[in-house]
C-alpha cells in the first residue's frame, strides 16, 4: 500500500443500503490502519469529505492513519460545496493540483 494513494469519493463503500455501505467503509479503514505498509496518502473528494467529520465513524480511523504519518487530505472545492470546513476533525484541506501531483507519483486506489 505504500506506493498507493487512496481516493475516497463517497461516505460509504458500494451502492445500496447506506448504513451497510458506511459500515463496510469503516471496516476497510479499520483493517487498513492495522497494516504495516500504509498508503502514501488518502484524498477525500465529493461526499468523501464527510468521512473527515465527526458525523462519520471513519474519521476516527483516518485521524489514526494521519497520526501514523499518512497524509489525509480533503478537496477544498468539495469542503466548500458541502460547507464542512468547521466540521473537519481529521485531515487538511488541499486542492486538485496536489492530488494530480500525487496521482502522477503513486497508483490511485478509488474507494466509492
Amino acid at each position: 500500500m505504500k506506493n498507493k494513494v487512496i481516493l475516497v469519493s463517497s461516505d460509504q463503500l458500494g451502492n445500496g443500503d447506506k448504513e451497510l455501505g458506511e459500515n463496510v467503509l469503516e471496516t476497510f479503514f479499520t483493517l487498513l490502519k492495522q497494516r504495516e505498509d500504509l498508503p502514501a496518502a488518502i484524498f477525500c473528494m465529493n461526499r468523501g469529505v464527510f468521512t473527515l467529520t465527526d458525523s462519520s465513524f471513519v474519521s476516527v480511523h483516518l485521524k489514526e492513519l494521519e497520526e501514523k504519518g499518512v497524509e489525509v487530505l480533503a478537496c477544498k472545492t468539495c469542503v466548500d460545496y458541502y460547507e464542512v470546513e468547521e466540521k473537519l476533525v481529521a485531515g487538511k484541506i488541499s486542492g486538485m493540483p496536489y492530488f494530480i501531483d500525487l496521482a502522477s507519483k503513486y497508483e490511485v486506489l478509488t474507494i466509492s
